[in-house]
């Protein structure tokens, strides 16, 4: 062998077990960039952290939320309540901690809802096309050109229970069933991008119907960009559960929500202003890290920008 054939051997050889020559997936692409980016890290840990307070409230604070009481009205900090008590006399750091139980719970089923409905629609519309297609799309567009909380209102409105699981099962499917257009619309492009695929025509070559070509071979494919959709979709809905509860429309006492604390504490905001900014801090941050989460991902995943 010469010595030329020896080091081009030696070379190959050596890239094979190269880990870095090795080619990456989009998967390992991604998780690559994701790790550089600090904001991915930073929302992360906020996302954890709020997701730990609705679980696991009791781990950040020891008090009783509901443990009112007049005399301590608007009272400074201390026994163990870092932001002071509210108009009732109620641990304000308390009850932010726990009513992020709430609004995650309507946030995440909403979120998990919603994309239910987009993956059906847009699979429906983005696989068969033609008349379908055609009803479908129009479909999104006529709820896409719905005000989502004015929709929202009117229907909420109609519910007269007070009932705390019925309140919360109804701002679920309201914001549910106004909210799933987007996420239908990124699912329906990505199988119409999917099924031109070479493994879904080898799929159908084989024998596949269309049931196991789309549930088995299309839809894992195009779940990435629905699955960023929704995260961004779960702070959104988040904030419009707070707007609605502010508004009185959405949840009611005694759960406990921060859009009902913001409505409280702007009563009474003259009196004392951390009512009001507690858990409007909670749930900026909440929604703010959602937002940013999503972005993050979408960035990651998004080949136009690499």
């Amino acid at each position: 062998m010469s010595e030329m054939q020896t080091v081009a051997a030696a070379e190959l050889s050596g890239g094979a077990g190269d880990p870095s020559n090795r080619p990456r997936s989009l998967a390992g692409d991604a998780w690559r960039d994701l790790r550089r980016n600090p904001i991915f890290w930073i929302s992360l840990v906020l996302v954890l952290a709020v997701t730990a307070m609705a679980a696991f409230p009791g781990l950040f604070t020891s008090n009783n939320p509901q443990d009112c009481t007049l005399g301590r009205q608007h009272a400074g900090p201390g026994g163990g309540a870092p932001f002071g008590y509210d108009f009732q006399g109620c641990d304000i750091y308390a009850r932010s901690v726990f009513g992020a139980r709430a609004s995650l719970l309507v946030g995440a089923f909403s979120a998990l809802l919603t994309g239910v409905i987009a993956v059906v629609v847009g699979m429906l519309a983005g696989y068969f096309g033609r008349w379908i297609d055609s009803v479908l799309s129009r479909l999104i567009d006529v709820v896409l050109g719905i005000p989502l909380l004015l929709a929202a209102i009117v229907m909420l409105k109609r519910i007269s229970s007070d009932s705390p699981n019925v309140r919360i099962m109804a701002v679920i499917f309201v914001l549910a069933i106004l909210g799933w257009t987007t996420a239908a619309r990124v699912i329906r492009s990505s199988v119409i991008s999917a099924k031109q695929q070479d493994y879904v025509a080898a799929a159908r070559m084989l024998g596949a119907g269309n049931g196991r070509t789309m549930w088995r071979h299309i839809l894992p494919n195009s779940l990435a960009p629905v699955i960023v959709v929704l995260t961004i979709a779960l702070g959104s809905f988040i904030a419009a559960e707070a707007t609605l509860s502010f508004l009185g429309i959405g949840l009611k006492a005694p759960t406990i929500s921060w859009g009902i604390d913001i409505d409280a504490g702007r009563t009474h905001m003259r009196e004392s202003a951390l009512p009001l900014v507690v858990p409007s801090a909670f749930l900026a941050l909440t929604v703010l890290a959602f937002i940013m989460l999503g972005d993050a991902i979408r960035d990651a995943f998004d080949p136009k920008l690499r």
